[in-house]
C-alpha cells in the first residue's frame, strides 16, 4: 500500500486552499466528487485568483439523470464554477479518453464506497480506464439512481489522490483499511494507488 498521510487540517477552507496551491503550481486536470458535500469547498476554491482558463475538471461519478435534474452532479458542478472559464463535460459511458488526472479528489461513504464504486456492485478492479454504468446494491434511498463511474484504474493512475471525509465512523473505516482490512472499494483504491494519498478529515 502506498503511504497515506493525514492532513493536519481537514476543514473545507483547508481543502480549498490545498487545491488552489496545487493548481497554482501546475495541476491542470482535476477529478472531483459529486454530491452536495463538496459544494462548500468548490465555493471557496472559486475565490482564489487562478488560471481558470487552463483548468479541466471532470467528475469521478454522476447519477444518470438529466443535467438539469436536482440530483445531477454535473448540474451542481456547472453551478459551482459558473462564471469561470473552466473546461467541464458530463460523463458518458465508454473508454476513458480524458487522459491522466493531475489530482483526483474523492469522498467516501459509510459503506466504504468511492466515486460510485459500491461494495457488492463494483466494476472489476481489473477494468482499464473507462466510464461504466453501475446499479448500486443496495440502492441509496437518498439518491435512488443508476450511476456512471470512473473505473478504479482511471482513479489510481492520478498524479495525486486526496480523500475528503467527514465523521468519526468514516475515520474508523479508513483506519481499519490502513491497518489491513480488505473487501471495500476504499481498500482496493489504497492498495492500487501509485501516487501519494492525503486524507482531509474532520468531524
Amino acid at each position: 500500500m502506498i503511504e497515506v498521510q493525514w492532513a493536519p487540517d481537514g476543514s473545507d477552507a483547508a481543502v480549498a486552499r490545498y487545491l488552489a496551491e496545487k493548481i497554482a503550481s501546475g495541476a491542470r486536470h482535476l477529478g472531483v466528487p459529486g454530491g452536495k458535500t463538496p459544494v462548500g469547498i468548490m465555493d471557496r476554491l472559486t475565490t482564489f485568483d487562478l488560471p481558470w482558463h487552463e483548468l479541466r475538471i471532470d467528475l469521478v461519478d454522476d447519477r444518470i439523470v438529466p443535467v438539469d435534474h436536482p440530483a445531477s452532479n454535473f448540474g451542481l458542478l456547472s453551478r459551482a464554477f459558473a462564471g469561470k472559464p473552466v473546461q467541464l463535460a458530463p460523463l458518458s459511458d465508454g473508454p476513458w479518453t480524458g487522459g491522466r488526472f493531475d489530482l483526483v479528489w474523492l469522498g467516501m461513504g459509510e459503506d466504504g464506497h468511492i466515486a460510485s464504486i459500491f461494495p457488492g456492485s463494483a466494476p472489476s478492479p481489473e477494468l482499464p480506464p473507462a466510464v461504466v454504468a453501475v446499479m448500486p446494491d443496495p440502492m441509496p434511498p437518498e439518491a435512488p439512481f443508476e450511476r456512471l463511474t470512473l473505473t478504479l484504474s482511471a482513479l489510481t493512475d492520478a498524479g495525486e489522490i486526496i480523500l475528503v471525509v467527514r465523521g468519526q465512523q468514516k475515520r474508523e473505516i479508513l483506519e481499519s483499511v490502513i491497518a489491513g482490512r480488505r473487501g471495500l472499494p476504499i481498500a482496493d483504491l489504497l492498495a492500487a494507488a501509485r501516487s501519494p494519498v492525503s486524507i482531509f478529515w474532520t468531524e
